[in-house]
């Protein structure tokens, strides 16, 4: 069950509000609400109903209605520019449907009906709403909408705009999505101007719904309706909506300004303090990685998150930084990892054997890689939930035997998973040089117990075909890194090569599953729930963006109907470890690499007051010093 939060007074000076309820009688027999003394109220049948400010479905909430973000500087100054950079090009604003690329930030000005925090891993708290109201049993919510949210052409929003955004977003909205969440409403309606209500079907995952209507993004109605605009086709331009950002202007791959709007309707909002400080937001587009860094070293932008190893250990020594002009530092990460690592397409014969996949997993020396390339500066992801306690180690718990022996005694997991450790990533004992001779052998064995047998050209065959195996990639930075594993590969017998493409392509091959291995981030969050249908189910691995591997398994869509069910957290985290340890023991993902820091280079006009545990949000919660920019500019910092 929902651990439910107490009644209670609540001083108003208080910085730290707790979970504020109420109670009370939704009907009686004459159908009048009849308010008790003790301050409860219950619904017909005695069903508590509770309205809050917010919703977490573990413990509290770490805010009160009225506070003021723990990470924030809530006198941070208003103004400034700040500027990243993006890779490759662009051709639409439109997040939404798979039609076109994307441009950088085009969610920017989407505001949602419950918000999270960087520090409250479990808490979604009332943004667009004042309050919600739902049952214990969460067969409906209802949202108390705010009466002064105001779309960018200064018409207010109201139900009406919610409704149709939702019902939009199911009918429109990217397929994999709409596969999932479609079946779990069984109804929307309009209560009043600026009151909505969201009921669920009987077999919507309980602990999941609330937030997942609450994530619901308000587009004008009116708009969209005066426009002829769809949500499935690309877009030009940003849909009519509600947040701090408008575009300001663009050039098809070259760069994009976002402008914070002077009428933005919550400016004033507590939640709001210390946010939102920029004036413009500029992204400058580069062809690749390394021509971006050069434009950072020239001052063309101003921050840089760097994810080249090689960059960060030796390419920080450039006259700006030599100067004082630009800060790099390593700042803390709490949040999950981000499951970054190579990926098979399984829809491909030759890798729906787990041999085949295991032996290519075996040669990437990661060891090597990281002393060589990486100047010591990674580990090796592990877990889908690594930094976590959702992460499975070493053998299963009896609790998560229990979840697992079932799916083993229909033949849906091989008995193996009861008895061996948690899979984790082959680690070489060799790290001076790219191949490991153990691992080849390995590998070798595998591969020929598999069927696929070396001939006289030294090149495996099965059945006649030659396997070959083709890394699909845009990055040119990822040439130093993948060419010694197609070396590699090549020794085994393999057939290996790596495939450059512009990002376009990429992203649409990507897409359409016309790729053997790709790049892929799986990490997942610390509350995971239907989201994960997405990123491993079988109903969506023929047409998502978030399942490249086109996963399909029985019992991994078992096991996620059971973590989607867990009312409580150690029910979820035993359930997650659970999964985790099938999904590794699938071998369909060859972790990459990550670090436990964010490491970050901007030119010294930004400032933070500190850094929340779940996401770096520079966007966020930084703020930027003028004094400090006039100085720079006057130096000649900037191009």
């Amino acid at each position: 069950m929902q651990n439910r939060p107490k009644a209670r007074a609540i001083a108003a000076h208080q910085d730290q509000k707790r979970l504020r309820l109420k109670h009370w009688v939704m009907g009686s027999v004459m159908g009048v609400a009849a308010l008790w003394s003790a301050g409860e109220v219950f619904a017909a049948g005695h069903e508590v109903i509770i309205e809050s400010h917010g919703y977490t479905n573990f413990g509290e909430l770490k805010y009160g209605p009225d506070a003021v973000l723990d990470y924030v500087n809530p006198d941070a100054p208003k103004g400034g520019e700040f500027s990243q950079w993006a890779q490759g090009t662009f051709d639409s604003f439109n997040l939404f449907t798979r039609k076109g690329v994307p441009a950088a930030l085009a969610t920017i000005g989407y505001e949602s009906i419950l918000t999270a925090t960087a520090d409250d891993p479990y808490g979604a708290y009332c943004y667009l709403c004042e309050t919600l109201e739902y049952p214990e049993s969460r067969d409906w919510v209802i949202f108390n909408l705010r009466d002064d949210v105001m779309f960018w052409d200064g018409t207010n929003m109201t139900a009406e705009d919610i409704k149709f955004s939702f019902d939009l977003t199911l009918e429109q909205g990217i397929t994999e999505y709409r596969n999932v969440y479609s079946q779990f409403i069984d109804s929307v309606e309009v209560l009043g101007d600026y009151r909505i209500k969201f009921t669920f079907a009987e077999d919507a995952p309980r602990r999941d719904v609330v937030t997942w209507v609450g994530g619901t993004s308000p587009f004008s109605k009116a708009w969209f309706e005066e426009t002829g605009t769809r949500l499935d086709e690309s877009s030009d331009a940003p849909f009519m909506a509600t947040g701090p950002y408008r575009l300001d202007s663009f050039d098809i791959g070259r760069q994009i300004i976002y402008r914070y709007d002077p009428d933005w309707w919550g400016a004033d909002l507590p939640i709001n303090q210390g946010r939102n400080n920029f004036e413009t937001i500029r992204v400058e587009y580069f062809a690749d990685s390394g021509a971006a860094f050069e434009g950072f070293k020239s001052g063309a932008y101003t921050y840089r998150v760097e994810n080249s190893s090689i960059q960060w250990a030796t390419g920080y020594d450039f006259p700006a930084r030599d100067n004082g002009w630009v800060q790099v530092e390593e700042l803390p990460n709490g949040a999950i990892g981000t499951g970054q690592g190579f990926v098979f397409n399984l829809n491909r014969e030759k890798f729906q054997d787990p041999r085949v996949r295991e032996a290519i997993s075996m040669m990437v020396n990661f060891e090597w890689m990281n002393e060589a390339l990486f100047y010591g500066l990674y580990e090796r992801p592990e877990s889908f939930w690594d930094n976590s306690d959702l992460k499975a180690v070493g053998l299963p718990t009896p609790e998560e035997i229990a979840i697992l022996q079932p799916l083993v005694d229909e033949g849906l997991l091989d008995a193996a998973i009861l008895t061996q450790e948690a899979t984790i990533p082959p680690a070489s004992t060799t790290s001076d040089r790219p191949l490991d001779r153990r691992q080849l052998r390995a590998a070798s064995a595998l591969l020929d117990e598999a069927g696929w047998i070396a001939g006289d050209d030294g090149l495996r065959r099965k059945d006649g075909e030659v396997l070959e195996v083709v890394f699909l990639e845009r990055t040119p930075q990822f040439d130093r890194i993948i060419n010694p594993i197609v070396q590699n590969l090549t020794r085994l017998g393999v057939d290996a090569e790596l495939e450059r493409v512009d990002t376009s392509q990429y992203i649409e091959r990507r897409r359409a599953g016309t790729f053997d291995i790709v790049n892929a981030s799986l990490g997942q969050g610390f509350e995971p729930g239907q989201q994960l249908a997405q990123f491993f189910g079988s109903a969506a691995a023929e047409d998502s963006s978030r399942n490249p591997m086109r996963l399909k398994s029985p019992a991994v869509d078992r096991i996620i109907d059971t973590i989607v069910d867990a009312a409580s957290l150690e029910e979820l985290t035993t359930s997650t470890r659970a999964l985790d340890r099938v999904l590794r023991a699938e071998r369909f993902w060859i972790p990459q690499w990550q670090k436990g820091v964010h490491t970050v280079a901007y030119y010294d006009m930004y400032r933070y007051k500190e850094i929340p545990p779940l996401a770096l949000s520079p966007l966020d919660n930084w703020w930027y010093d003028a004094d400090t920019a006039e100085t720079l500019r006057a130096a000649g910092a900037f191009q």
